[in-house]
């Protein structure tokens, strides 16, 4: 009987990513899969140290495993991604339950990891009664030093990680309707050599490493044979992707990725580019051009300093590349920026907005471009006027949306031992509602904007609505659509679809009458808008 493995994952989409690689690593190796932590042999954690929130909830879920390992002594625990890495054995030290660690750099060696974690328990276990979870305790204590192993990721000279993505399994989960998920991430870079002072990325992802162009086209292929119709391009500072072919390096057959350089490109072009070059405006229009299976071509996040207009010429020209850009700005006070090593000031970042508009924007045929951004607040030494200036770049930039956060001093980051956390808590809260509260206000007059246009969607799956109802199910009833049978409540709620359109607005539609809504999961539709709010909008099929 195959070893049941659960996995969580906490943060951002490098660390979905992360995750769907590592569980088609093992479902490959005969490991099967639950969504039941309670039923599962090993729990695998993968960890962002990006912000306070996501590591307090993994704090808890260890917690709660103590318990448990105590009643199941056979059960391992691994902690993987960004905890691992900047924790190390502290991290064991404080919760003892973990058996596994594996940084970011080194999910490749998992699989060896968790087998020999997995029959250490096991060997535990045969010599130790399990009426006695002392000694059993102190065994496991003993043998963290073996069965743990933090990451080298700057050691990118012999990029075994590399073989990760280049042996991913096309097995990339399911959606709600229990079919194959129609989008992908692929990563086109790892790490970042920014140093931005509050972000701990370049300490636990190690230095910028570009990734060849043909790995990435031909994982973009895997992916478009296996059914994906969208893919999403992941790196920390997506738009730097840059390959010089002339100084590619190959051990053991395999073509390396390259450690970023200092990007020359500016607001132009990269002076670099041609034949023994390829720039990020290159890789896009390789993806677009030899994978016309992939109907929608999304990337992020997106370095506002060094974004070319050869970028944006190439997005303008290619129609399956969406019009959304994922930009942070972080504040709209150059002196803050300046305390944040952004490297750039609230001018430049305005110009960029106006430059990419002027390229992209197009509501007169239907792809009007949206932009999200990134907000801190409460940095340290934030003043009322700092605060003034964010909220006034928030209205300037008009984003589809913010993520907006209050600063959390961060172990690892520059910022942390720079600078005292002198804003109160009170305040981050007020000025983070007040962002919150000025960016629903732009999202819906973007929103009622759209009433009357025509997009055409991607149907991820169920509503959150529908979802609610198939769950409850209240007086169901059997209705066959189509020749399939499925249940459905008294109001046929459950058949309303969440959709996207290409620049990231998310759309909630009906089925038509007689269709199978499960069947339009995964499907590309044309959907006329038919009204607004905040967050999404709503909208009806066009047929015909």
């Amino acid at each position: 009987m195959p070893r049941t493995v659960y996995l969580e994952t906490f943060g951002c989409q490098m660390n979905e990513l992360d995750s769907e690689l590592v569980e088609g690593q093992l479902r490959a190796l005969g490991y099967a899969f639950t969504r039941d932590a309670s039923n599962a042999d090993v729990v695998l954690y993968n960890t962002c140290s990006v912000r306070e929130h996501a590591e307090q909830k993994v704090w808890s879920r260890l917690g709660e495993l103590k318990a448990a390992k105590a009643e199941r002594p056979g059960l391992v625990v691994g902690v993987l991604g960004c905890m691992a890495e900047r924790d190390g054995s502290a991290l064991m030290k404080r919760m003892p339950v973990v058996d596994v660690m594996c940084g970011p750099g080194e999910l490749d060696k998992l699989p060896t990891l968790l087998d020999n974690a997995v029959r250490t328990r096991e060997s535990l276990i045969a010599d130790a009664s399990v009426d006695e979870p002392d000694e059993v305790s102190a065994w496991q204590s003993a043998l963290q030093g073996s069965t743990s192993r933090r990451s080298a990721t700057l050691a990118a000279a012999q990029d075994s990680l590399e073989l990760l993505d280049l042996s991913r399994s096309t097995f990339v989960g399911v959606d709600d309707a229990g079919k194959s998920k129609k989008t992908a991430y692929v990563r086109i870079t790892r790490g970042c050599n920014k140093f931005c002072t509050y972000c701990v990325v370049p300490f636990t992802r190690g230095a910028e490493v570009h990734r060849p162009p043909e790995h990435i086209i031909d994982e973009c292929k895997l992916l478009a044979d296996s059914g994906v119709i969208e893919v999403t391009l992941l790196g920390q500072t997506v738009n730097h992707y840059r390959f010089e072919h002339g100084a590619a390096v190959t051990i053991g057959g395999v073509i390396q990725p390259q450690k970023g350089r200092s990007y020359q490109g500016g607001h132009r072009r990269d002076p670099f580019a041609g034949s023994n070059v390829t720039t990020f405006a290159d890789l896009l229009r390789r993806i677009h051009d030899e994978v016309p299976s992939i109907k929608r071509l999304r990337f992020v996040t997106s370095y506002p300093r060094d974004f070319g207009d050869d970028v944006l010429e190439v997005i303008r020209d290619h129609p399956r590349i969406c019009r959304y850009l994922h930009v942070p700005a972080q504040t709209g006070s150059d002196r803050l920026l300046k305390l944040m090593n952004r490297g750039y000031e609230v001018g430049e970042y305005l110009e960029f907005l106006d430059r990419a508009r002027g390229f992209l924007d197009q509501p007169e045929i239907g792809r009007p471009l949206m932009i999200s951004g990134d907000f801190i607040v409460g940095f340290p030494t934030e003043t009322d006027e700092d605060f003034e200036a964010s909220l006034w770049l928030l209205r300037k930039a008009r984003y589809k949306n913010s993520f907006i956060f209050k600063y959390s001093p961060r172990p690892g980051t520059v910022a942390i031992d720079k600078f005292s956390d002198d804003v109160p808590e009170d305040v981050k809260r007020s000025r983070n509602n007040q962002l919150l509260a000025e960016q629903n206000r732009i999202c819906d007059e973007i929103g009622r904007e759209q009433i009357g246009r025509r997009f055409e969607v991607f149907v991820e799956g169920f509503s959150p609505r529908a979802r609610k109802q198939r769950a409850k199910a209240p007086g169901a009833v059997s209705l066959t659509v189509g020749g399939r049978s499925r249940e459905v409540g008294d109001s046929a709620a459950d058949s309303q679809l969440s959709a996207r359109t290409d620049g990231d607005l998310i759309m909630l539609i009906d089925a038509p009458a007689g269709r199978d809504p499960a069947q339009l999961v995964g499907q590309i539709v044309p959907t006329l808008v038919t009204g607004a709010g905040p967050l999404w909008l709503t909208g009806e099929m066009v047929t015909g």
